[in-house]
């Protein structure tokens, strides 16, 4: 019985000492996420993310347990902890706990991930104090810059890895403020612990737009979380302070082309700046809780000037004063190449639904060493 008691302490130390690179395990009662009951018809703008602090540096040493190339600790269950490998085929192997408890392979199945799903969006509703109520534009945002990270000459980046929750690439410029995402997630993580951060992270990113009233995404799961050692360069995310040679270099790099750049930017119809945290202020439309093709219909639509303060070159609408756009944005308008898709999606929603649908499935899987097939990928089912 000594041995067994001595084993589980070791087993709970080990444990603490490797949850240290990844975010807290609860979010703070005043960074909470948008409430379903009011936004999904709501015009309330929901902003993008929160500022955080650095993401803590993850331990050295050989613990015998590690965050590496699909390997974790199962969250407590049972009174003790277990510990699980994660296979590319997308099959984990529960080894047996400190008590004997549990041990065998576990396949998840898409109900166990629509599960995940359903806890995103429970954890949505429940939420709804952070920004304009609502968690979901930083969700997506989390997801879209694991993802974007992809550079298809070296084969590096994308959203296999969660390297984001190591230092070296939390601390970049463009993700400051996703640590509230991650924050927000990590409970569902403790409640699911065979899904790895790396699937976790962009079933909610799917989570979110299918929520916020977006198109239904299909998705399927294979990503492995890997160490510290593979963070990405910083820069390899989209400056919303330059214009149109940029975007090509940095989406051309990820393989994609004029239209696709344009389908993606108009993720930008949810959240809004923070000076704390990209130096710009404010939304880009007037629901920026509801995913629409408004951010095309504003971009033609209406007159836009410099704004006249004290931050980085953007732009203000004459109506109101109270939007926004990047030079980035500015840029889809500016050049021909570009302007023709901005037209082609502030006159049809449906068209906007349907490429952007099929370019955020591209962006997700990028650089992932699926074993299953595109047939393989699922819909999962929204709450609304």
């Amino acid at each position: 019985m000594a041995t067994a008691s001595t084993t589980r302490t070791f087993t709970r130390l080990a444990t603490r000492s490797l949850l240290k690179p990844s975010a807290p395990l609860r979010p703070s009662p005043t960074t909470s996420t948008f409430g379903c009951r009011a936004f999904r018809q709501s015009t309330r703008r929901g902003y993008a993310s929160e500022a955080g602090s650095a993401s803590p540096t993850p331990p050295k040493g050989n613990t015998g347990l590690y965050f590496g190339l699909g390997a974790g600790v199962l969250a407590l269950a049972g009174g003790a902890y277990l510990y699980t490998n994660s296979n590319a085929d997308g099959t984990i192997n529960l080894k047996e706990g400190s008590a004997k408890e549990t041990k065998g392979l576990f396949t998840p199945t898409k109900e166990d991930y629509q599960k995940v799903y359903d806890a995103v969006a429970h954890e949505l509703v429940e939420h709804d104090e952070y920004d304009d109520g609502s968690y979901g534009p930083v969700l997506v945002r989390l997801a879209w810059h694991c993802s974007g990270t992809y550079d298809k000459e070296t084969g590096t980046g994308g959203s296999n890895g969660a390297t984001m929750r190591f230092a070296p690439e939390g601390d970049h410029g463009a993700n400051a403020g996703l640590k509230a995402a991650r924050d927000f997630l990590q409970p569902v993580k403790e409640k699911f612990p065979w899904i790895s951060y790396s699937d976790l992270w962009t079933l909610a990113g799917i989570c979110a737009l299918q929520e916020m009233q977006g198109p239904v995404i299909p998705w399927r799961p294979g990503r492995q979380d890997r160490d510290v050692s593979l963070c990405t360069p910083d820069g390899r995310l989209p400056d919303g302070a330059k214009e149109q040679s940029h975007l090509r270099a940095i989406f051309g790099r990820m393989g994609f082309d004029d239209r696709e750049i344009v389908a993606l930017s108009g993720a930008h119809a949810l959240g809004r700046c923070h000076t704390d945290r990209s130096g710009f202020e404010g939304p880009w439309t007037f629901s920026p809780t509801t995913l629409t093709n408004d951010y095309y219909k504003l971009l033609l639509d209406e007159t836009w000037n410099y704004r006249k303060w004290n931050g980085p070159k953007q732009f203000q609408d004459k109506t109101t004063k109270t939007l926004m756009m990047l030079p980035t944005d500015m840029a889809l308008v500016k050049d021909a190449g570009f302007k023709k898709h901005v037209e082609r999606y502030a006159k049809d929603n449906e068209t906007f639904f349907n490429e952007f649908r099929d370019v955020v499935v591209k962006l997700f899987e990028l650089g992932v060493p699926f074993t299953t097939s595109e047939e393989d990928r699922m819909v999962l089912k929204p709450t609304s």
